[in-house]
């Protein structure tokens, strides 16, 4: 915590006077006050301290301005004109609140890449030394943000150490190695994961503080939430978390995208593309309401800037529709409309629409030529859904066809594109749909959720194909958690 510095005894005694004097205490009033806080000194030790001729130990000099600070603000409160309202009280100066609000406030002025320091002045002001660090667009590596001008350092792996951990469970864990006793803490905003905080603490003990635990998390949350809101107006943020130059498609397929992870009172979205820094024509979106979910997923034909404007425009249409409140039939008409019209001749973009009423369980949905969604009830695949089929987007139809499906509090619904099954590994097998219904069964029956579902199948893809894929490849994972408050 910040303190004021000491002063010297001769300039306290000249303040106690004329503080004295505005209180309108004589000598012995005062030290009927002094010796009520615990002070020893007689009432002639006490006059003779006030006139300057024995001076008293400074911890008596401490307790008599005390008394008389504390006639001060009695008097300040006893002469404010009173209000007929409850009225909150002043800023804090001190505490976990007052650390956030200095964040809160300084970060309203800030550059991007000013929030690592301004993260780290707020944990000092919790007594606590803090640094933020950010996962890659891959999911793979943790990187540390600098302060001002201090080296990145060396990036933490996800997979196999304790941060990566906190990252994958989303639960804190404390750590004693290298020299300090540290608490890692996740990096959310809402529900989408964003790295780690590291927050180092001056003993052990303090590590199973629950105190300084929630305070930890609450500052975590803030932090989040700048990440995300701050980043649009700078690249230092962006720029850590890229650990290859991306495509132009990617920069335009990127930018259209909502957060990689959401979840409302009962409901957690998470989606995924690789290569992230390569994707070309694979896009998803989603929007979530008390009584509604709405998802879509598609993947636009070719490779390259003309798959992503392809991609970018589907997305643009189906949001137009959805966001005036119109069903999925209507909102397949749009796609098709402006694929149709926008880019003529042979292009196309599959996908699959759809809509849920957590109310009633009932989805209904469109299928344009994708591979149809899986549905997991009690921890395994039970169905795929191969109602709402049609061409796809862009593509002369004879009609829409909304397929239906009723679904259950904890069942699980996976989107994917052509990407996942069709990864081929170096002797030509596929991914499979086989291995995919195996993955998503053991990920379930693990009791990860979606974001880190959607993190090890992607993962597994890429081993799959050597690290490199040929096509885009996508995922969006939907779990109705009636777990969740």
């Amino acid at each position: 915590m910040e303190r004021s510095g000491p002063v010297p005894p001769s300039e306290q005694l000249a303040a106690l006077r004329a503080a004295k004097a505005l209180a309108g205490l004589d000598d012995e009033q005062l030290w009927v006050r002094y010796f009520s806080l615990g002070g020893n000194a007689d009432l002639m030790a006490v006059e003779a301290h006030l006139s300057g001729v024995l001076p008293l130990p400074p911890v008596d000099g401490d307790l008599l301005a005390l008394a008389v600070n504390e006639r001060l603000d009695e008097l300040v409160t006893a002469r404010r004109v009173p209000y007929t309202r409850p009225q909150y009280r002043h800023r804090p100066t001190t505490g976990p609140l007052a650390a956030l609000l200095q964040l809160l406030d300084t970060a309203s002025t800030a550059s991007p890449d000013r929030l690592p320091a301004l993260t780290a002045d707020a944990g000092r002001m919790l007594g606590v030394e803090v640094v933020v660090h950010v996962v890659d667009h891959q999911q793979r590596r943790l990187w540390r943000l600098p302060c001002d001008d201090e080296p990145a350092g060396e990036p933490i792996a996800v997979e196999g150490t304790l941060p990566g951990r906190v990252f994958q469970t989303g639960t804190p864990l404390p750590s004693e190695g290298h020299g300090a006793p540290r608490l890692w803490v996740p990096l959310v905003d809402g529900a989408d994961r964003l790295g780690v905080l590291e927050v180092q603490v001056g003993s052990a003990a303090e590590l199973e503080d629950p105190g300084l635990r929630a305070q930890c998390r609450w500052l975590s949350s803030l932090v989040g939430h700048l990440v995300t809101s701050m980043g649009p107006y700078g690249d230092a943020l962006e720029r850590a978390r890229r650990t290859v130059r991306r495509s132009v498609s990617a920069e335009l397929i990127w930018q259209q995208l909502p957060p990689l992870t959401a979840a409302s009172e009962q409901f957690v979205l998470a989606g995924l593309l690789e290569p992230a820094e390569d994707v070309g024509g694979d896009a998803f979106d989603y929007s979530l309401s008390r009584e509604t979910v709405s998802m879509a997923v598609f993947d636009a034909m070719g490779h390259g800037l003309p798959a992503g404007l392809i991609a970018a425009g589907a997305l643009a249409a189906y949001r137009s529709v959805r966001r005036d409140g119109r069903s999925v039939f209507e909102q397949a008409l749009a796609v098709d409309e402006v694929v149709a019209a926008t880019f003529p001749g042979s292009s196309f973009v599959t996908g699959v629409l759809a809509e849920l009423a957590t109310g009633s369980g009932r989805l209904r949905y469109v299928n344009a030529g994708h591979p149809p969604p899986l549905l997991l009830r009690g921890g395994r695949v039970v169905k795929e859904l191969g109602g709402g089929r049609r061409v796809p987007f862009g593509i002369e139809a004879g009609g829409v066809t909304v397929g239906e499906e009723v679904l259950e509090p904890g069942d699980w619904l996976a989107v994917h594109t052509d990407g996942v099954t069709e990864a081929r590994d170096a002797s030509g097998a596929w991914f499979g749909e086989e291995r995919l219904v195996e993955l998503l069964t053991r990920a379930s029956a693990a009791g990860h959720p979606p974001p880190e579902t959607a993190r090890r199948l992607m993962r597994a893809v890429l081993d799959h194909q050597g690290g490199v894929l040929q096509d885009d490849a996508t995922v969006l994972l939907a779990c109705w958690d009636a777990g969740r408050p």
